[in-house]
């Protein structure tokens, strides 16, 4: 048995920030669910929380859009996350993209606390920039996971999340009716008929 074996605390337990991003319908939803679904296998003491203003499917759940759901706390800011937080293992962060810029200070103390910190958002808004608070996540993050959905327009991947409607607005909730994911190249093209 090694001597440094027995030196673990429990307060020495080493956080983390995991960042899952990409365009709408890439699976990053499906992604956090999973390695949730992880962490309560291992019997780790997890909370999901996502913005009160995501109420598509659910106001009381994260919900994929290949309906995979988990119970979620819906809070209106992001602080609130770092108030429910305590004693948690995991605590998992949902359309991170709609919570103010409080949530990089946040991940970064629950970080620092030992809390595993699983976050998942939009790293472009629909005109192609970065989204919200995502940039400065990233750059904090420990690991990066970017999903890919499939361009609908040619089969490729996509990384764009392109709007189908009217709408100068950042922040417009909305699925396949009001969103298509598109490549590169088909997101060009389409931008450029407008």
């Amino acid at each position: 048995m090694d001597i440094f074996e027995n030196s673990y605390h429990e307060t020495d337990r080493c956080g983390s920030i995991e960042v899952i991003c990409g365009s709408m319908f890439s699976g990053k939803t499906e992604e956090l669910i999973r390695r949730v679904r992880r962490a309560k296998i291992a019997h780790q003491k997890i909370e999901i929380f996502k913005p009160s203003i995501d109420v598509r499917y659910s106001e009381t759940d994260v919900v994929s859009h290949n309906k995979l759901a988990q119970p979620a706390v819906a809070v209106d800011n992001s602080y609130s996350i770092l108030l429910m937080s305590q004693g948690l293992d995991v605590v998992a962060i949902d359309e991170a993209q709609f919570f103010d810029q409080g949530i990089v200070d946040v991940c970064n103390k629950l970080a620092n606390q030992g809390v595993r910190v699983i976050v998942a958002g939009l790293d472009m808004d629909y005109l192609g920039n970065p989204f919200g608070p995502m940039p400065q996540l990233l750059a904090i993050s420990d690991s990066i996971y970017k999903t890919r959905a499939i361009c609908v327009r040619c089969g490729h991947l996509a990384n764009y999340s392109y709007r189908t409607v009217k709408g100068e607005q950042q922040v417009m909730l909305g699925e396949m009716h009001e969103y298509e994911p598109l490549c590169r190249n088909c997101y060009q093209k389409m931008m450029a008929q407008k």
